[in-house]
């Protein structure tokens, strides 16, 4: 049971497949790829690769821009995908790493361990808000396109909300690597987007 690879072959084209629907312009496998980019980069950081690996699988299986479970969703899919692979601990772990992407707060784990691990994960979640500007810019209009049926003043509304609480965090970034790598430029390109969400208006 512990020796399968948590991540089969087999499980990474399911969940690519959920990737790749149409209407994910951000959420998709490009986001996923660029995370197990980083994983691999910090594995070193990591106490359990392999449950952190998972983790970013599953972490936006279930996407629904409508929808306000879909961490929820997707974590229950990672338990109900994951039993028999990993025992009822580590199980525990991964779908509470992947709800903890819902508020990007710390999951309540006692062992420093895991919660570094959690950490981890959060900041690769966010990597992409330390982008250089154009890629910053790419990414935000492809979450505007996972939001189309929203109209734009509320978009704006809502949008400035979810990047001041980032920009009113003491640091938008859990871990020292990461901080020193994109918290000047994720403080820059949030600036940047609140100055024009508020310029519209």
């Amino acid at each position: 049971m512990e020796n399968e690879p948590l991540i089969d072959e087999a499980l990474k084209s399911e969940l690519a497949a959920l990737y790749q629907a149409a209407d994910r312009h951000y959420h998709g496998l490009a986001h996923i790829e660029a995370m197990l980019a980083l994983a691999s980069e910090y594995r070193h950081l990591l106490d359990d690769p392999e449950a952190v690996e998972a983790a970013i699988w599953f972490h936006d299986a279930i996407y629904d821009s409508r929808a306000k479970d879909n961490e929820a969703k997707s974590a229950e899919l990672a338990e109900k995908s994951l039993a028999g692979r990993a025992n009822p601990h580590r199980l525990a772990c991964i779908a509470a790493m992947i709800n903890a992407t819902a508020t990007h707060q710390l999951p309540p784990f006692r062992d420093e361990d895991a919660l570094n691990d959690a950490a981890l994960l959060l900041d690769m979640d966010l990597a992409i808000l330390g982008a250089r500007p154009a890629v910053f810019d790419a990414y935000e209009k492809a979450v505007r396109r996972e939001y189309g049926w929203v109209e734009e003043p509320m978009w704006r509304a809502g949008r400035a909300a979810v990047v001041q609480s980032f920009l009113a965090r003491q640091h938008i970034f859990y871990t020292t690597e990461f901080r020193d790598r994109f918290e000047a430029q994720a403080r820059e390109n949030l600036g940047r987007s609140l100055q024009a969400l508020q310029d519209q208006r």
